[in-house]
């Protein structure tokens, strides 16, 4: 007995010490200058605080040990929100456009190796070793396609790791790899319809020219809803001055009213024109514009109310306001009721001053977290207050 109890013991301590990735906790110039000390790159999680694959990554990946000494050993690990802080001016520098990506910088700032996406432990730890070997970096691969190669894998890859950041470079690798394909698979026409974002892109001509083959996968409706989206981008992308943060109105209504009605026109941009402030932080136009939007939210899905009552919560201060996200969340509850929505039930009766009702749905919103294995952490600190 005294012999078992001895092996657990140590078992419990070489858990404890089992550790995943260690992430510096300073900032990016600091980060920078000790993998240069250290003759190391600098690995960096590009994340969103509301990215869901982020999460998991956190959730599975990053604690696991095998993942843990490699990255120790090899990088400096740095974990940066791309929305808050300094984050922000790193995702324009390296053009981080998708959530999460991860990037390999060198001690001086510059880019040698990226991917993204939800990736599992052995991809995650080869990928790193892609990133040390000069051969396998994104600059020696693009180097490789500006020289002829033509292997479909090959290409595939590297559209894989361009197609949200260099769209222009992504468009003539998909150009060469469609060239050799006389049909397409659904991997090919998922990988296409993933990176067509304007009528501009040459990306859209493939779109365009390879509707025969797209519809034999999709549906020809489905085939339509896309071409719309894509116009639809164009449209807001022309229309919004992002250097003096205005809208040409009279443009975007012009040009969407050529393949949708002008009541479809005119509400779509008021939607983007509230997404685009709550993004800038003008809450007041935002408050407005969504108001004015959601007086009758019978049509609204589950999760779009529950994504509109959180945004409240988080952002808005009037109490006539937040009323009316409180009726949001309930008819999100009503819908689907789910650990998500009945916890941002719960947070804006308290917001309100609601106490009661508060902890009613914090309890259940706990309740259903418990039931379906999700985290309730902060729901029941918020219990713990009321």
């Amino acid at each position: 007995m005294k012999k078992l109890a001895i092996f657990s013991s140590l078992f419990i301590a070489a858990v404890a010490f089992a550790q995943g990735i260690k992430f510096e906790d300073s900032n990016f110039a600091a980060i920078l200058a000790k993998a240069k000390k250290e003759n190391k790159l600098v690995f960096v999680d590009a994340y969103a605080s509301w990215c869901g694959p982020c999460k998991l990554m956190v959730k599975n990946i990053f604690p696991l040990q095998t993942v843990g000494d490699f990255y120790n050993s090899h990088f400096v690990n740095a974990k940066i929100d791309m929305e808050k802080g300094e984050g922000i001016g790193l995702a324009k520098k390296y053009n981080v456009k998708a959530f999460p990506t991860y990037l390999f910088i060198n001690g001086d700032g510059e880019e040698v190796h990226r991917t993204l996406g939800y990736v599992e432990e052995k991809d995650f730890i080869q990928f790193a070793k892609d990133a040390e070997d000069p051969n396998k970096r994104l600059t020696a691969l693009k180097q490789k396609f500006e020289n002829g190669e033509k292997d479909p894998e090959f290409l595939k890859n590297l559209a894989g790791l361009t197609i949200y950041n260099d769209s222009e470079l992504a468009g003539r690798v998909l150009d060469r790899y469609f060239q050799q394909k006389t049909t397409l698979d659904q991997e090919d026409v998922q990988m296409l319809l993933s990176g067509v974002q304007s009528t501009e892109s040459p990306l859209y001509k493939i779109f365009q020219n390879k509707k025969a083959e797209i519809i034999k996968i999709f549906p020809e409706e489905k085939y339509a809803k896309f071409d719309k989206n894509i116009k639809l981008n164009t449209a807001v992308k022309k229309s919004y001055n992002a250097e003096t943060k205005t809208w040409n109105d009279s443009y975007f209504l012009t040009e969407t009213q050529k393949f949708m009605t002008k009541e479809e026109s005119e509400k779509f941009l008021k939607k983007v024109k509230a997404s685009r402030a709550l993004k800038d932080k003008d809450i007041p136009t935002y408050e407005k514009l969504t108001i004015e939007l959601y007086k009758d939210y019978s049509a609204a899905s589950s999760e779009e109310l529950n994504s509109l009552a959180w945004n409240f919560f988080e952002n808005v201060s009037s109490k006539a306001s937040l009323e009316k996200a409180v009726a949001w969340a309930q008819e999100s509850v009503k819908k689907n009721e789910n650990y998500a929505n009945t916890d941002t039930l719960a947070n804006l009766y308290n917001k309100i001053g609601d106490k009661k009702n508060a902890k009613m749905w914090a309890e259940k919103s706990v309740q259903l977290a418990k039931s379906t294995g999700e985290d309730s952490t902060d729901t029941e600190k918020l219990l713990k207050s009321l």
